[in-house]
């Protein structure tokens, strides 16, 4: 892989095989989940395997902020706290192009779509732009 992200696709820094949740899954699984995968954010799929949202450490901090929300912890699910709409690229975006609507758009992360547009085959995440350019400097 070149490491110079200049000129790179989001295909050649994403991560596949992205980890999918559906709408129904509890908030403490996701929670768990996150921890186990050492992640900060899971896609959320319908029953069709179509991207719907996603839940992130940041949906995560809302609920335990929020004493109505952290009430009902064990009754929430994906559903209930996912951030939609999502932001998606296509594995041919340019690395520049996605970088610019992370920090426009102030998100951690971008699901990938296949060219269906819903879905989800890997995430773009920060981490994986800045491993990019740690590599650069190599």
């Amino acid at each position: 892989m070149d490491p110079d992200p200049i000129g790179m696709t989001v295909g050649e820094l994403m991560s596949s095989d992205p980890i999918l949740v559906w709408p129904d899954t509890p908030v403490s699984e996701i929670a768990e989940i996150l921890d186990r995968a050492g992640i900060t954010g899971v896609a959320v799929v319908d029953w069709n395997g179509y991207l719907v949202g996603v839940v992130s450490q940041t949906d995560l901090l809302r609920v335990r902020a929020s004493e109505d929300l952290w009430a009902d912890w064990s009754r929430l699910n994906a559903g209930h706290i996912m951030s939609r709409p999502v932001l998606t690229v296509t594995v041919d975006t340019p690395v520049e192009e996605a970088a610019r609507l992370m920090e426009s758009r102030r998100v951690h992360r971008l699901v990938v779509v296949a060219d269906d547009g819903e879905s989800p085959v890997g995430v773009l995440s920060a981490t994986d732009l800045v491993r990019a350019m740690v590599d650069r400097g190599d």
